[in-house]
């Protein structure tokens, strides 16, 4: 098994730089809605994240790919790899206490930037452009009329 030499840094080309920026900028974006609302994770856990997560599969389907059948690895055991620690993560941000639960849509948060870092880095364009677009209209939309509505009807006030 012989791997190949290192690659100077001006050498690298332009579709693993979009990626790796792709996952960076979109786990920034994620991050921003919980960063606003004062969550535990913001802004960098979801940019390292997601650019982390886009940085392994990139890294898995050139080791795939350089190696072809001489070794033995398996590139879909990123998705194993990325639910380990993400879950460590997530798990850690989870709270309950006096019978409510806290910061359980940050954990799904940071899930789902994993795996809009793992879409970037396989280059799945039209997945990511879908799953951003769906994330930042769930996040943003959808929390604006949870606090405007659910605020409403908690309070008795259904006008």
């Amino acid at each position: 098994m012989i791997l190949n030499a290192a690659t100077p840094l001006h050498m690298i080309d332009g579709p693993i730089l979009l990626r790796l920026g792709a996952a960076a900028f979109l786990g920034l974006l994620l991050g921003l809605d919980r960063e606003l609302r004062g969550h535990a994770a913001g802004l960098r856990t979801h940019g390292i994240l997601c650019f982390t997560c886009a940085l392994m599969t990139i890294s898995a389907i050139a080791l795939h790919n350089q190696l072809g059948l001489d070794g033995n690895i398996d590139p879909l055991r990123i998705f194993e790899a990325s639910a380990a620690f993400t879950g460590i993560i997530a798990a850690g941000l989870i709270v309950f206490n006096r019978g409510e639960v806290k910061n359980l849509t940050t954990a799904a948060h940071i899930w789902l930037a994993a795996m809009i870092g793992i879409a970037c880095g396989a280059g799945q364009w039209p997945l990511v452009i879908s799953a951003a677009i769906v994330a930042v209209v769930m996040l943003t939309l959808l929390g604006v009329a949870e606090d405007h509505w659910l605020k409403k009807v908690r309070r008795g006030d259904d006008r």
